[in-house]
């Protein structure tokens, strides 16, 4: 089984300026683990939601909270992003895919034709496919 027969062809893209509040907001409303950082319609990066988790103060809301845990909170994505992506190609075989997330200890890759975006494939995406 391909890559692209397995994918996820529903993606969030966010630009490079979009500000960690928008992008906790996505995530929640879109149910998404993963946000793909574009500009002038190039992947530039892939932002988790455990990245967002990383840079985030446990005292964000709370009496202890600092100035810098507010300021921290208000990061822009390409502050917190991964910048050049481990990727995929839409005919890559699922155990291809799998391994190379495994190598590289992450959890989804950004499906590209050329640059141009298809989808994204995730560890859920994978363990889906092999089960079928």
């Amino acid at each position: 089984m391909k890559v692209v027969e397995a994918m996820t062809s529903r993606v969030v893209s966010v630009t490079m300026d979009d500000r960690i509040p928008v992008l906790r907001n996505i995530l929640s409303e879109a149910g998404f683990h993963h946000l793909l950082v574009v500009e002038d319609g190039k992947l530039q990066g892939v932002i988790s939601d455990r990245d967002l988790l990383r840079v985030l103060s446990p005292f964000l809301g709370t009496e202890a909270e600092l100035q810098r845990d507010f300021d921290t909170a208000q990061r822009p994505a390409h502050q917190v992003m991964t910048r050049s992506p481990v990727t995929v190609e839409p005919d890559a075989s699922i155990k291809d895919a799998l391994n190379l997330m495994l190598t590289h200890d992450i959890s989804c890759l950004p499906v590209l034709d050329q640059d141009e975006i298809l989808g994204i494939f995730t560890m859920h995406d994978g363990v889906r496919a092999l089960m079928r």
